[in-house]
C-alpha cells in the first residue's frame, strides 16, 4: 500500500465543527471516504446539534456535549448496521452539524402592494417592510423536509420562501383587522405579535421557531397620502373666508409683477383679468357677509359716569367703578337678590326694608332676630 493509500484510509478520532459564519444552518463533516474510528470523540457546542446518517436514513442526534463514539450511545446507528454486542470495528456513516442559534435581521417585505378595502378611502393599496428572526428547533423535521443530504445550507436557500410565507400571513392579517389606513400606525405592536402567532404553525412544518417578527413601515399610496395632506392643510387654515382673501391677495401680487401689466396679464388676456376679478370680489363679499352676520355685543351705561360699556362688565373702563348693584339675601330663602328688589325672583316672598318691635314700637334691620332698645323677640 502506498503512501498515498495509507492517509485515505485513516480513521477519523475527533469529530467536531467551529462555525465561524453567521448564516450558516448545516453543516456536513467532510468524511471522504474514510471510516469513523468506533471510542472517536464527537464534540457539540453550545447551539449545535450532531445527526448521524446511515445512507440517508436519520440515525442518532447528538446535543450539546462531549461525546464518546459506542454502540451503547448510539443504538439506532447500531441496529440499523446490525451490529453485535461489543462491536469495535471503524464504520461509515455521514454527520451532519445543525446550527440552532437564532438567525436575526433576516428580512421581509412587499414586492407588490397589498390590495385592502379602507372604509375612508375605498380600495386602496398598501406596502410595508420588516424584519424577523427564527431557529431551527426540531433538527430531524429540517433534515426532511429541507436540505436533505446537502453538504452545506445558508439562511440564503430559504429566504425567498420564509419571507413569501410571512407577507401572505400578513396581508391576510391586514385584511381581517379592519383597521382604518389611518389608524394603522398606532397598532404596529399587535399586528407583529399577531403575525408572529400567526406564522409560529407554518414555520413548525419546516422544523422552525419564528422568535420574533417586527413591523417597520407601513406605507399608504400616493394618492392617500396627497388626499391626507389636503385634510390636513384644511384643519390647520380652519377659516376658509380668510383664507380665499390670502389666495385673492397673492393672485394681485402677482399679476402686479407680471410684465403684461394689469390683471389681464395675470392670465392669457382679459379673460384671465375677468376671472381673477371675479375671483376677489367674491372672497372680499364673502368676507363682509361674515362680518355683517357676527352678532354685536349689547352694550349698557355707567351709572357713575355715564360711559359706554358690556353689558357684562363689572367694572367701568372710564372710572373704574363697580357697575354692578349692591346685592343682599332674601329675607326668606337666602337667594341673593338686588339691594332695591321688592319681591324675591326664587321663592316670590316681598322684601321688607325694616321690622317693628310690638313692645317698644322701636324700627329694626330686616334681618334683626331680637329689638336692638329693649331685646324682644321679633
Amino acid at each position: 500500500m502506498g503512501l498515498f493509500g495509507f492517509f485515505k484510509n485513516q480513521f477519523i478520532e475527533v469529530i467536531e465543527w467551529t462555525d465561524n459564519t453567521s448564516n450558516t444552518m448545516v453543516y456536513k463533516f467532510p468524511v471522504h471516504g474514510n471510516e469513523i474510528k468506533m471510542g472517536a470523540e464527537l464534540t457539540v457546542r453550545e447551539s449545535q446539534v450532531a445527526i448521524f446518517v446511515n445512507e440517508g436514513e436519520i440515525a442518532d442526534v447528538f446535543g450539546p456535549g462531549r461525546h464518546q463514539l459506542w454502540t451503547q450511545n448510539m443504538p439506532i446507528l447500531t441496529k440499523l448496521k446490525s451490529w453485535k454486542h461489543g462491536f469495535n470495528s471503524p464504520f461509515k456513516a455521514d454527520v451532519y452539524f445543525v446550527n440552532t442559534k437564532q438567525f436575526i435581521d433576516q428580512k421581509w417585505g412587499t414586492s407588490n402592494p397589498i390590495m385592502m378595502r379602507d372604509a375612508e378611502f375605498g380600495m386602496i393599496r398598501l406596502r410595508g417592510y420588516g424584519i424577523y428572526s427564527y431557529r431551527v428547533s426540531d433538527p430531524t423535521v429540517f433534515l426532511k423536509e429541507l436540505f436533505g443530504t446537502s453538504s452545506s445550507y445558508d439562511t440564503s436557500s430559504v429566504e425567498n420562501h420564509l419571507k413569501k410565507m410571512i407577507v401572505s400571513g400578513l396581508t391576510d392579517l391586514f385584511a381581517e383587522s379592519q383597521i382604518p389606513a389611518l389608524d394603522l400606525a398606532m397598532y404596529y405592536d399587535e399586528l407583529s405579535t399577531q403575525g408572529k402567532e400567526k406564522m409560529q404553525e407554518r414555520f413548525n412544518a419546516f422544523g422552525f421557531e419564528i422568535t420574533s417578527l417586527y413591523i417597520e413601515n407601513l406605507s399608504l399610496p400616493k394618492e392617500v397620502e396627497e388626499a391626507m395632506d389636503k385634510r390636513t392643510s384644511m384643519g390647520v387654515l380652519g377659516d376658509m373666508g380668510k383664507y380665499q382673501q390670502f389666495q385673492a391677495a397673492e393672485a394681485l401680487r402677482d399679476a402686479a409683477k407680471n410684465e403684461g401689466g394689469g390683471l389681464a396679464g395675470a392670465g392669457a388676456g382679459l379673460g384671465a383679468g375677468a376671472a381673477l376679478g371675479g375671483m376677489m370680489s367674491n372672497a372680499l363679499s364673502g368676507a363682509g357677509q361674515q362680518q355683517q352676520s357676527t352678532p354685536q355685543e349689547a352694550t349698557a351705561q355707567c351709572p357713575h359716569c355715564q360711559a359706554t360699556i358690556s353689558a357684562n362688565a363689572k367694572f367701568c373702563g372710564e372710572c373704574g367703578k363697580s357697575v354692578q348693584k349692591e346685592q343682599v339675601p332674601c329675607v326668606n330663602c337666602q337667594a341673593m337678590l338686588n339691594k332695591d328688589a321688592k319681591f324675591c325672583g326664587e321663592c316670590g316672598a316681598k322684601q321688607v326694608t325694616e321690622k317693628t318691635c310690638t313692645k317698644c314700637g322701636a324700627t329694626n334691620g330686616p334681618n334683626a332676630k331680637f329689638c336692638g332698645d329693649c331685646g324682644e323677640s321679633i
